[in-house]
């Protein structure tokens, strides 16, 4: 990771962190870096972002920048972060840039940013515009007529990328009901008029009235506790739930119990592999992938790739492989076929196309063929990269793991990580009973604060 970006691009509290110096600074260097491979003419920039109250800042500074360096920049407003990847791809834009912070509450905000062909920038790219920014470089400033102009997309824009969305499945969902839970985010803009598009699909929306300071606030993919209940007390066949940028899909089957990332990718992988249309068998997943879903995997004849955590390093991983299933357990599932990224949208309907031509009754059979084996996640803070990097090389720490996993033996599993994304160390313990989890996972956690 940089000074500036970090797994999932620049990240910050705005006005303490990330503000709209920053992000005019961000948008000249990424007009300077990215348009030296345009051949001719200006480059053209997609931007979109998500309902936070501080995204109206970040976009106008973002804009400022791009049109001082010559960028051309079609304003999407609020779409979900694959919808910009897809209307980058479309437009044939050179690059596309989403301002939001995912998962994170309101204060937080981010940009981030794609190539022409809808992939996250590379490190190599990153790097180049954080020098710029960092080290002061020279960014020309156009003048006259050589200014870049900002176009508003129509509502064409985001109908397009519902008309894809669609086109990957082949159902009606009749006799279904679901509850879609859109986290007072950007599914908000796009997906009640997606699942408004099966006529014969019977759903309801909660938490689509975003007001800049709601969203993910007691809802969507981080709280899933509402949505469970509202699902058992209305009697709906299924519970979907979408993150801040709605990259990111979880559920709740019948009873409000959570499906997983983990399980959505057994539930999708397994009918891939009945239809032969998974490459060599194999599904990618992280480290911080439940034990549950290795068993299933070797249970069903599946092989699992394992990368570190950060959908880049799954896509990376599928991109090498031509692997075409990959996703995290937090809900960032890639359906390369379909998409360059995470897509929870994408996913719900993938999910909902499996169980709709399942002889499974409920949601909850398919789900529970992938168990999910007891494991505690503490999130222990920590104020600095300098302070991470410590603990992270201290011998006493490792010391500590190697008793932990000793002692669970080959019936759980100990990760300690530090966070891409916020100032925290993440110790994740995995056992076959819950108390030993929470036990072991409080232990290390409390070393690691003393550190």
């Amino acid at each position: 990771m940089g000074k500036l970006f970090g797994t999932d691009g620049i990240r910050g509290v705005v006005n303490a962190g990330l503000d709209g110096e920053l992000a005019y600074q961000v948008g000249l260097a990424a007009a300077a870096v990215l348009a030296r491979e345009k051949q001719g003419g200006r480059p053209l920039f997609t931007i979109g972002k998500d309902t936070r109250i501080s995204s109206d800042l970040l976009e106008a500074a973002l804009v400022a920048g791009l049109c001082s360096a010559g960028a051309d920049v079609l304003r999407l407003g609020v779409i979900p972060t694959p919808g910009v990847a897809f209307a980058t791809i479309r437009n044939h834009a050179d690059a596309g840039i989403v301002i939001s912070a995912s998962h994170n509450s309101f204060e937080h905000n981010g940009i981030k940013i794609f190539n022409g062909q809808g992939f996250k920038l590379s490190d190599q790219l990153e790097g180049e515009i954080e020098d710029l920014i960092l080290n002061h470089g020279e960014i020309p400033r156009k003048t006259h007529g050589e200014l870049g102009r900002m176009i508003e997309a129509d509502q064409r824009e985001s109908e397009a990328y519902i008309d894809h969305l669609v086109s990957t499945v082949h159902s009606d969902f009749a006799g279904l009901r679901v509850l879609v839970d859109c986290a007072n985010g950007a599914a908000s803009a796009t997906a009640p008029r997606l699942f408004a598009r099966f006529d014969k699909l019977k759903f309801d929306v909660i938490h689509a009235q975003p007001d800049g300071t709601n969203i993910n606030r007691g809802c969507g993919s981080t709280h899933m506790e509402v949505l469970a209940q509202k699902v058992r007390e209305g009697d709906y066949d299924l519970g979907i739930a979408f993150d801040g940028d709605a990259d990111r899909c979880l559920a709740v089957d019948e009873t409000g119990e959570l499906i997983d990332g983990d399980q959505v990718l057994a539930i999708c992988g397994l009918d891939l592999l009945s239809r032969g249309e998974l490459p060599r068998n194999t599904i990618v997943a992280t480290v911080m992938s439940n034990l549950g879903l290795r068993l299933f995997c070797k249970e069903h004849g599946l092989t699992m790739g394992c990368t570190p955590v950060g959908d880049r390093n799954v896509l990376e991983e599928m991109e090498r492989g031509g692997f075409l299933l990959g996703g995290e357990q937090s809900g960032h599932t890639i359906f390369r076929r379909y998409t360059t990224t995470g897509d929870g949208e994408l996913t719900a309907l993938q999910l909902l196309a499996v169980f709709a031509q399942s002889p499974a009754g409920k949601i909850s059979e398919l789900a529970g063929m992938c168990k999910r084996y007891p494991q505690t996640l503490v999130n222990v803070q920590v104020d600095s990269k300098e302070k991470k990097d410590a603990i992270m090389a201290s011998q006493t720490l490792q010391d500590a793991v190697d008793k932990a996993q000793a002692e669970l033996d080959n019936t759980g599993r100990v990760l300690i990580r530090p966070s891409g994304t916020e100032p925290l160390i993440r110790v994740m313990v995995e056992a076959t009973e819950q108390a030993q989890a929470d036990a072991v996972a409080h232990e290390l956690a409390h070393l690691v604060e003393q550190l």
